[in-house]
């Protein structure tokens, strides 16, 4: 940081052609208040302190001024205020002033996400859901991004908002060294091209704002109060009675206008110096402001009338302004931008030794609940979508079923918020997103029992008397993928002897071996191949002997070999003993005299990698007059990570199914409990056939027990290889593409600078080979050596920081986390082919409902074969839902149904589709195409269409009509049109998607005749009553699961009530 960054810099500096300016620089005053969904405080205590004033305040304030001008960000706090808070008086102003301009809706979702650790089917989410609700209520389509809070910023958002048909993205915090550098060269402004297969066709201008970031500077000379800041800072939980805040500015009086002109000025020429345009984007606001509009613009009116007033003689001219207005002057500048590629702003760093990379990893358990209720929500989207298409069956009320999809849809779209599920949150918020979370979960899964329900004939009904003889039991397995999916479920089950079989009573792959969390209990392993979009149903009988009849035994017994534990310090010799564990795609090679992991061949090219694994941690410093420190947000590592281990014991479980490695990694050697632990598996399933085969075969399934640690360490797995990756690891933006990461070297704090979040995917490689983790949760990763790849498990952590003591943010978690890797090994077309649908199979693992039957009898066969819904094997369904909204498709029609102030019906009859291409181009040469599909053909089983439209990406525009702005550079010329290509309208319902793209579509069947439709409703999301006699049945479904199953990850705090993660237990 040089003097020059303090100090107000000359105007004269290099400017574009045609942009140099004669007239006075033009600041535009943005009112804004940031607010946080959560962080320190709940939703509610915010709403009570001063979200709501923020809103009622600003209301009445702007309609007094037709001057003033206000953006509103957030959708959730807004949402509370419109439902719970605003008169009828303030609804017609709101509609007013939207009319006029003067208030502004920005970005738009839910919450400002996060960007280095969510994933982008969330992110699309919880964006969808806060632009249905703007649409739905005003008609109105957020043009402009306001993402000034994300901890860094990833490549997929610039791409992701060109698909919202926004026409200009803002962000700010960027690693601090690299916004000085970019502030000196005038590069804060370029047009973003984040996808290397999509390019300048889903491209977003883009704004980075200065080092003041997103708030009003804080420092006036003349005064000890922060500057700009009238309404003062919000008082918890209350407001005060008196009206008198902490740190309220000095009024503006003629005594201190001109010192303040003179301030706001000097600020103003700084920073139009490191932007290449007349134009200043000048932040008015911060956290928590404007919850006393009134004092603001009272202050702020004069000021700025009083700047206009000596505007030639101070250069500057001033206007309150929302984003519209600033990116629309600067889009007539008609400027040539410089053009970004598709690297992201990942790590970020705000000083030397304060890298913002604990977070990738802080609260994991917070992370992985997260994201196993987003799986949740996407297959209980298509179920229900599944359900009530061609035809409803049975008696499920949709408008029950929706208030249940609309509560999960809600929780999941708050926990993307960046001091949400990234771990940086009080442990009072944390339990406020885990509440709503599992309300939603739990919600969810009663839908999907009721649905269920609606299909089982009476004697397959689970059991609800606690008194009745158990005939056995029944698991209904859904695949919530549209691939046809080989895998193996796992059910925890009280008997040591089984027989597994399927609807038609054909006996089915299993295996049984001791349980890993139950040690009374027992381990069922199912091999199962479902269709996409589909189930597959199978009873479950204790046996002691083979049936009569049946052509194969009851499920197959693993047998156990042990090993003694081995002290870390013990070496093997030259010579040693390797135990194999073989499928026919790998062979795992373990050391018994380490008990660790020795080296792995891979089958393809038959070459052997030597592989380690081993558990360390960071000592973190707790102490701030010792050094930096390590919290919710920070990782400060002051030197190598250490052994966390002084012995390991391994067990391996063989069976025809497959076999597991169980390392236990105990502190000391006399330790009676392990710390950590590692279950590794193998599928034996032959890679022939099929790519769902393939892919069982070609990961190596592990399980991770971690802690609970010791207080400040950072746990990390190190897999050490013969890799030469030269320190290179590629990791995923939000598991939509992949960065290529090389080592940095910094003067100061290397090792966290080097940290990188994994949202899905990582991998190191060399000429050879590919070693790729598949991860069902956000992770820090680094490459910390050649040949390693490090992981960062679980983090607790205390430190004496005032702030984050003040907060509660040190981040003491005492939990247990069971995170979930799978590792891929392998020459790199058969590792990049099999990544994407991997990681995919991972997140969306098939849901098993499994409970006690009443009778023997059997419905008839085939009865679940539903017609699948398969796509290529390159392109995912990414949604498949119905909404409910009730906006109609033409805008036209939609306005004029606002203006009349006529209520929409929920339709019930619209489908929303989304596509999504996996591959990007030349990534394979089969894969990396651009697919053609027949929507008529794969939705087949869902009816026949009747009419299908393309959409922007959260459904609220025609995508033909976005008609985004077009952003002049040096390969493109001005204004020739839209910057994205305008699709062609299906032909027969045929589309055609390239590399990477995401298209969505509003998709209508034909009612079949003679059969129920879905109905068209008005649905209010208030708690509904329904059949009482059918809500008792799904009550007691889902309550005898809850007698039977164990968590599927402990770490969670909640009860599996089924077993969407693969594992359930009875």
């Amino acid at each position: 940081m040089g003097l020059l960054r303090w100090l107000p810099a000359l105007l004269v500096l290099l400017r574009p052609p045609g942009v140099q300016p004669a007239d006075p620089i033009r600041a535009f005053v943005v009112p804004h208040s940031h607010m946080d969904v959560g962080w320190v405080y709940t939703v509610q205590e915010s709403m009570r302190a001063y979200a709501a004033n923020v809103y009622s305040s600003v209301v009445e304030e702007l309609s007094r001024g037709p001057q003033r001008r206000f953006i509103i960000v957030e959708q959730e706090f807004f949402r509370l205020w419109w439902d719970n808070v605003a008169s009828d008086t303030q609804k017609r102003q709101v509609r007013q002033l939207l009319d006029t301009q003067r208030l502004e809706f920005v970005l738009g979702g839910q919450v400002m996400h996060d960007e280095a650790v969510t994933h982008i089917d969330d992110q699309i989410l919880q964006l969808t859901e806060g632009h249905g609700f703007l649409y739905e209520t005003f008609g109105i389509r957020p043009r402009f991004s306001w993402h000034v809070d994300p901890f860094g910023a990833s490549a997929t958002t610039p791409t992701l908002f060109a698909l919202a048909g926004f026409d200009a993205h803002l962000i700010s915090r960027i690693d601090y060294d690299q916004k000085e550098a970019m502030q000196e060269a005038q590069e804060l402004q370029f047009v973003w091209r984040g996808s290397p297969s999509l390019a300048e066709h889903q491209e977003s201008f883009t704004h980075i704002m200065d080092q003041y970031s997103y708030c009003t500077p804080s420092h006036i000379p003349f005064s000890n109060r922060s500057g700009f800041y009238w309404n003062g800072v919000a008082v918890f939980p209350e407001p005060p009675p008196d009206g008198v805040y902490p740190n309220m500015s000095e009024p503006v009086t003629q005594a201190n206008i001109d010192l303040y002109a003179e301030a706001l000025v000097a600020n103003v020429k700084q920073r139009a110096a490191w932007f290449r345009t007349p134009h200043v984007l000048w932040p008015w606001g911060c956290d928590k402001q404007f919850f006393n509009a009134s004092v603001q613009f009272s202050n702020m009116d004069p000021l700025l009338d009083h700047i206009n007033s000596r505007a030639a003689e101070l250069g500057v001219s001033v206007q309150y302004a929302t984003l519209a207005d600033y990116f629309s002057a600067l889009h007539a500048l008609n400027a040539t931008w410089n053009t970004r590629a598709h690297q992201d702003f990942l790590p970020y760093s705000s000083e030397p030794f304060q890298a913002w990379t604990g977070f990738y990893t802080s609260r994991s358990t917070l992370k992985g609940l997260a994201r196993r209720a987003s799986a949740l929500l996407h297959a209980s989207e298509s179920m229900f979508t599944r359900h009530m298409w061609p035809a409803p069956r049975g008696t499920l009320d949709p408008t029950w079923a929706l208030q249940q999809l609309q509560q999960l849809r809600w929780a999941v779209s708050e926990v993307q918020h960046h001091d949400a599920i990234t771990g940086t949150e009080s442990p009072k918020v944390r339990d406020m997103y885990q509440q709503h979370l599992a309300v939603g979960m739990l919600g969810a899964q009663k839908l999907m029992a009721a649905i269920i329900l609606d299909q089982l004939t009476p004697g397959e009904r689970p059991a609800t008397d606690p008194g009745a003889a158990s005939e056995g039991h029944s698991a209904m397995v859904y695949n919530p993928l549209a691939w046809t999916v080989t895998t193996i479920v796992t059910l925890t089950v009280g008997f040591p002897g089984v027989l597994v079989t399927d609807e038609s009573g054909r006996p089915v792959p299993a295996q049984i071996q001791n349980s890993t969390a139950t040690p009374s209990a027992y381990d069922l392993h199912i091999l199962t191949t479902i269709p996409g979009l589909s189930y597959q149903h199978y009873r479950i009988r204790p046996t002691t002997r083979v049936q009569e009849g049946v052509r194969e035994p009851a499920a197959t017994v693993a047998s156990t070999t042990q090993f003694g534990r081995k002290l870390r310090r013990r070496t093997s010799s030259r010579d040693r003993h390797l135990v194999p564990v073989v499928n026919d795609c790998y062979t795992l090679f373990m050391d018994p005299n380490t008990n660790l992991m020795h080296s792995i061949r891979e089958s393809w090219r038959n070459r052997t990698v030597h592989m380690t694994q081993e558990l360390l941690e960071y000592h973190a410093n707790g102490d701030v007059k010792q050094g930096p420190i390590s919290d919710n947000y920070l990782f400060a590592a002051h030197q190598a990570a250490l052994p966390a281990w002084g012995a390991v014991g391994m067990e391996i479980m063989t069976g025809k199914l497959l076999t597991e490695v169980r390392q236990y990694f105990y502190r000391t050697p006399t330790d009676k409990e392990h710390t950590y632990a590692i279950h590794t598996r193998l599928a034996h399933v032959s890679p022939q056939g099929s790519d769902d085969r393939e892919l069982l075969c070609g990961r190596i399934e592990q399980e991770y027990r971690v802690g609970p640690l010791d207080l400040n360490r950072e746990a990390v797995l190190r897999t050490s290889t013969d890799l030469d990756n030269q320190q290179v690891i590629h990791t995923d933006n939000n598991g939509y593409q992949m960065q290529r990461r090389p080592y940095r070297t910094h003067a100061n704090n290397s090792i966290a600078r080097n940290y990188y979040p994994m949202v899905q995917a990582a991998f190191i490689e060399d000429s050879q080979s590919r070693l790729v983790l598949l991860s069902e949760r956000a992770h820090g990763v680094s490459s910390q050596g050649d040949g390693q790849l490090e992981v960062m498990l679980h983090r607790r952590l205390w430190n004496n920081l005032e702030w984050d003591l003040g907060y509660n943010l040190t981040l003491n978690d005492t939990s247990v986390v069971r995170p979930t890797l799978w590792l891929l090994l392998g020459p790199r077309p058969v590792t990049a082919a099999l990544g994407p649908r991997g990681g995919l199979a991972l997140q969306h693992r098939p849901v098993v409902w499994y409970g006690e039957l009443t009778g023997t009898a059997p419905g008839p066969p085939g009865r679940w074969q539903q017609t699948s819904v398969t796509l290529p094997p390159n392109l995912h369904l990414q949604t498949l839902s119905l909404p409910g909204w009730t906006y109609k498709s033409n805008h036209t029609e939609h306005q004029q149904g606002l203006q009349a102030g006529r209520r929409g019906e929920t339709n019930l009859r619209r489908v929303l589709l989304r596509l999504h291409h996996l591959y990007e181009v030349g990534e394979d040469p089969v894969l990396s195409q651009p697919v053609t599909v027949d929507l008529q053909s794969i939705l087949q089983g869902l009816g026949t269409l009747g009419a299908v439209e393309e959409r922007s990406l959260t459904g609220t525009s025609d995508v033909h009509k976005l008609g985004r702005w077009s952003w002049r550079t040096r390969t493109r010329l001005p204004h020739e049109g839209d910057s994205s290509p305008t699709p062609r309208p299906p032909e027969d319902a045929t589309i055609r998607v390239h590399p990477k793209e995401i298209r969505t579509f509003f998709v209508h069947f034909r009612e079949p005749s003679g059969a129920a439709h879905p109905p068209t409703l008005t649905l209010v999301y208030t708690q509904i009553s329904h059949n009482t006699g059918r809500a008792t049945a799904v009550n007691n479904f889902i309550s005898t699961q809850a007698r039977s199953l164990r968590p599927a990850n402990d770490d969670d705090g909640f009860l599996c009530w089924s077993c969407y993660d693969q594992s359930c237990g009875g």
